[in-house]
């Protein structure tokens, strides 16, 4: 690479959505323009990604061909919308977004505490009659807080209060879940596949739980998320004595508003880091193979992106390659990157552009070992160890700060 130019080489473009900016594939072409006005004869090969978010379904059919299917769904605060899911062969992929997410319609009466889930329920009941076999289902852009309840009670679960009555609960309303009969559920996906993907590996409550964390992003104010987690806690309650399923701190339980758990412990789910679902079925291995280099971002990369987000996935796959990683300066790899030589961290995609161009053979071999002697390192636990000592650490500050100080940043 160290004529400048690209041409020959095998690049593999896998990037996010930019929310709010531009969509993965408008990402993707962005990245393949650049690349072939310096090289027209390179090998450009372009997979738009997600991890269960916003534009999972178009990702998917991109990749792998298929049909969008619209259906009238019920939104998030009772109204019919236009919702849609992906078909391909006998898979279906469900975003719960299309049918129970934000809308510029709903900006003004955002409320987790009566919002519903119910429509997500829809799509997969129209997935599954529509001859579907496997249901992929992306969680993420909620603004519920119901545990998944209307999900699943749009598949035939009955939930009872207090007084034997049937009802559909809410984020608001979970505490009053007194029994759950899930039998018709169990008839309708029997011989139905569910594979869930988790952007976030948040446990169901608590202070790292779905209210504390994400509530306040959908309208909650401090009051209602307390209100809120102490509903999911005693939902987990609740479907644990039902089903026999103890969510209290299952990985990726407190996604979408609490979603992950209800559908483990409610559909017989599978939860899984979503954008390992993607690359599994896009065969990311045989995809690296070859690869100059592996091309990837997302809208944000910060501390939240540790827990799934797209460019850290990719980052561990690409790893196993020995394929070197570069990240923009100010996120939290940048040191970690730097100090151990494995890339360079970038202000700008113009300063990433130039220095892709000018990196040497010699630079890249160096790289490609420091990339190895790091992944010994971790497969040898090396880093565990200090992650764990800084856990330590970290557990002990705590230890001597005020409760009420502690969690403030999740109210």
């Amino acid at each position: 690479m160290n004529d400048g130019n690209p041409s020959g080489y095998r690049y593999l473009l896998m990037p996010d959505s930019f929310k709010g900016t531009m969509s993965a594939m408008e990402v993707c072409d962005i990245m393949k323009r650049a690349i072939l006005q310096r090289g027209p004869d390179a090998q450009v090969v372009a997979v738009p990604v997600a991890d269960g978010g916003e534009g999972t379904v178009d990702c998917f059919l991109y990749a792998f061909g298929g049909e969008r299917k619209t259906v009238t769904a019920t939104g998030p605060y009772g109204e019919k919308k236009e919702a849609f899911y992906g078909i391909m062969g006998d898979t279906a992929v469900v975003e719960m977004a299309a049918a129970a997410g934000f809308s510029t319609e709903d900006s003004g009466k955002r409320n987790p505490s009566s919002a519903t889930t119910f429509g997500v329920g829809e799509l997969i009941r129209a997935a599954v009659e529509g001859g579907a076999r496997k249901i992929i289902l992306g969680l993420g852009g909620s603004c519920t807080n119901d545990g998944g309840a209307g999900m699943a009670a749009a598949l035939g679960t009955v939930f009872y209060d207090e007084s034997g009555q049937p009802f559909v609960p809410t984020g608001g309303t979970l505490k009053q879940v007194k029994r759950i009969d899930i039998r018709e559920t169990k008839k309708l996906l029997s011989n139905i596949s569910i594979e869930v993907m988790c952007d976030i590996d948040n446990p169901l409550y608590g202070p790292q739980g779905a209210a504390y964390v994400f509530a306040p992003q959908k309208g909650a104010d401090e009051k209602m998320v307390r209100m809120l987690d102490d509903n999911l806690r005693a939902f987990a309650v609740a479907l644990e004595r039902e089903t026999g399923q103890d969510v209290s701190k299952l990985p990726g339980g407190g996604a979408a508003g609490g979603m992950g758990a209800g559908a483990y412990a409610l559909l017989g789910a599978k939860l899984s880091q979503g954008i390992d679902v993607i690359l599994d079925m896009m065969k990311f291995e045989e995809l690296a193979r070859g690869c100059k280099a592996i091309f990837t971002g997302e809208g944000r990369f910060d501390s939240q992106s540790l827990g799934g987000k797209v460019v850290v996935g990719i980052g561990r796959r690409a790893r196993r390659a020995g394929i070197p990683v570069i990240v923009k300066r100010g996120c939290v790899h940048e040191k970690f990157v730097e100090r151990n030589g494995l890339g360079y961290a970038v202000d700008t995609l113009d300063e990433a552009d130039k220095l892709v161009q000018s990196i040497t053979d010699a630079e890249y071999i160096k790289l490609y070992h420091n990339v190895k002697n790091i992944q010994k390192l971790i497969l040898d636990g090396a880093y565990t160890r200090k992650t764990l000592q800084d856990a330590i650490i970290e557990v002990l500050e705590n230890a001597c700060t005020p409760v009420e100080n502690r969690y403030q940043d999740h109210i």
